[in-house]
């Protein structure tokens, strides 16, 4: 009997012990959160971008990290329950694409570190106290979209010297996104001259609505405002503007790829790659608070060549020698 107990405790052990060996061996992979108000086939570039920084900081999808998307499909109101949803799995960390993104995972968690991508000042938008010294979970990186508005415009004047009348299309439902960027291009358009109209869609369905108010009309040009929902959509968008003949200008290369005529912003994939890289160093110990945002200093205008001829434009010497790329 004594030694069919000892050998019960020994198999016993041995049965206990070996987990607690591969575990050691095989430390958990960390879990990632990310969240976005659209679908991935459309942000499938950003995504690259992202899973490149996180490459960059030592982390590879699948190997030893793993990542739970979260997408909201166009739905805004989805994202306060996608948001805790991450927060309840637990992860170790949230990257956001996007101011509603963004406000959705603050309200959800003040202790999972976060890190968003954003177009506009994230102080002045309440996302972080600092830049330098972010405070409290979320730091990130901020792409400068809408304080670029008055270049944009002064672009359209360069493409059209004779332009007075900007159709200007944004999407009421990311508010406080809109009404910052309606400020600026109100007191830009004022400065130089220019009227503006201001056409809202917030659906593919509005969207057409809105290019077809737009072409009775008849503005100079269309200037397309930044939120995730219109970049989700910019196929449409350049369709749109090509099948009514009304040039238009965009705040990312994305758009003059897919046939958009000319657009001016920072590289937006690299914003991405940016993120990746702070998610991985916060998975190294960082903390957040720590980590300043960082804002873009690099700014590319890419003129779709093609387009402007499709629309009987002449680009100016001048704006071609300044453009970072010329599609033709």
């Amino acid at each position: 009997m004594r030694r069919r107990e000892f050998i019960k405790v020994i198999a016993g052990s041995a049965v206990t012990t070996l987990p607690l060996r591969a575990h050691a061996q095989h430390p958990t992979i960390p879990v990632v959160g990310y969240l976005d108000s659209r679908s991935p086939e459309v942000v499938a570039d950003r995504l690259r971008g992202f899973r490149q920084g996180l490459k960059e900081a030592g982390y590879v999808e699948s190997e030893n990290v793993t990542i739970l998307y979260r997408w909201a499909e166009d739905r805004s109101d989805q994202l306060p329950a996608l948001a805790a949803d991450l927060v309840n799995r637990p992860v170790a960390v949230i990257a956001t694409a996007g101011p509603a993104a963004s406000f959705a995972a603050k309200a959800a968690t003040k202790t999972i570190p976060t890190v968003f991508l954003v177009g506009t000042d994230p102080v002045r938008l309440g996302l972080v106290t600092s830049l330098s010294q972010p405070g409290g979970n979320m730091t990130g990186i901020n792409i400068y979209s809408t304080e670029l508005v008055a270049k944009r415009l002064e672009m359209i004047r360069d493409l059209l010297p004779g332009a007075a009348r900007i159709a200007v299309l944004v999407n009421p439902a990311d508010a406080m996104l809109t009404e910052t960027q309606l400020k600026e291009v109100t007191a830009a358009a004022r400065a130089m001259g220019l009227q503006i109209q201001v056409h809202n869609a917030d659906t593919s369905a509005e969207i057409d609505a809105a290019f077809q108010a737009m072409s009775r009309e008849r503005p100079d040009a269309v200037l397309v405002g930044v939120t995730p929902f219109l970049n989700g959509r910019r196929v449409q968008l350049a369709q749109q503007a090509a099948f009514h003949q009304l040039p238009a200008v965009y705040s990312s290369r994305e758009y003059a790829e897919v046939g958009g005529l000319m657009s001016y912003g920072s590289n937006i994939v690299d914003g991405y790659r940016q993120v990746g890289i702070y998610v991985g160093r916060i998975l190294k110990g960082a903390k957040p608070a720590e980590l300043p945002v960082v804002q873009s200093s690099k700014f590319e205008l890419v003129i779709n060549a093609q387009t402007a001829r499709i629309f009987g434009l002449s680009v100016p010497t001048s704006l071609l020698n300044r453009a970072d790329e010329v599609i033709d």
